[in-house]
């Protein structure tokens, strides 16, 4: 019977992460990594880093994100520490060695050449500047998924807008410390209404009698205030 995988979100800025083997897949381990800047980051590989890894490493320099490298060959005193592990190598038994060691001391593991011997497996994610959605086909086909990516990038491109604005509004709604029913009300009735696409068309007079209609009085000079100041929303010109 399968057993569906548990989604969800890790923040890794207070993680340390190994990576276990360097070659393509371990690159593209890191390269998905960086943008959510771990505390640090540990790759252990026998061979020099390729172009693209030492280019990855050069990037995860200029971006601040502590990264170490090791030319050897991983081993067990490098779980010390670890909160989460991937393991790219090319050894298949040292990478189910390491991941029964993983499982034995609860951390995290993916495991590329063997998944079931990990804990966890990596979607396909989906990215604008505001949104990250994660597809997976629950290892039927990750190829299949990484193609599907690409649709659901262009699905979430235009509801950026609405995502970054909500972003900005969402705190001055709590900061009138209204009821709790009343905070979700509002929220369900933006979210409802047509303030997505007229956002997403740059139409700033429809998002703004949209807001007035929904948020209370208190609000509505502070709503259009953020209308223009937010980058790419109806208040710059097109």
């Amino acid at each position: 019977m399968h057993v569906p995988s548990y989604p969800i979100f890790l923040s890794l800025e207070d993680q340390r992460i190994l990576i276990a083997g360097f070659g393509r897949v371990g690159a593209r381990k890191l390269a998905m990594l960086l943008p959510c800047r771990p505390a640090h980051v540990h790759i252990v590989d026998p061979c020099p880093p390729s172009g693209e890894g030492a280019s990855l490493l050069d990037r995860a320099r200029q971006e601040g994100v502590s990264c170490t490298f090791s030319q050897r060959d991983p081993g067990e005193e490098d779980l010390n520490g670890t909160d989460l592990v991937f393991l790219a190598g090319s050894d298949h038994a040292l990478n189910a060695r390491l991941a029964a060691l993983c499982r034995a001391r609860h951390i995290l593991c993916n495991c590329a050449d063997n998944p079931p011997a990990g804990s966890f497996h990596v979607p396909a994610v989906a990215r604008t500047a505001s949104l990250a959605a994660a597809l997976s086909t629950e290892r039927a086909s990750p190829a299949l998924a990484r193609r599907w990516k690409e649709e659901l990038t262009a699905f979430l491109a235009p509801k950026e807008a609405m995502a970054r604005f909500m972003g900005a509004l969402r705190p001055l709604i709590l900061a009138q410390h209204l009821p709790s029913d009343t905070n979700a009300t509002l929220f369900r009735a933006l979210a409802a209404s047509g303030l997505e696409q007229a956002l997403a068309c740059n139409d700033r007079d429809k998002a703004g009698s949209i807001l007035a209609s929904i948020l209370p009085k208190a609000l509505h000079e502070k709503a259009l205030a953020l209308l223009d100041s937010l980058p790419g929303t109806p208040g710059e010109d097109a």
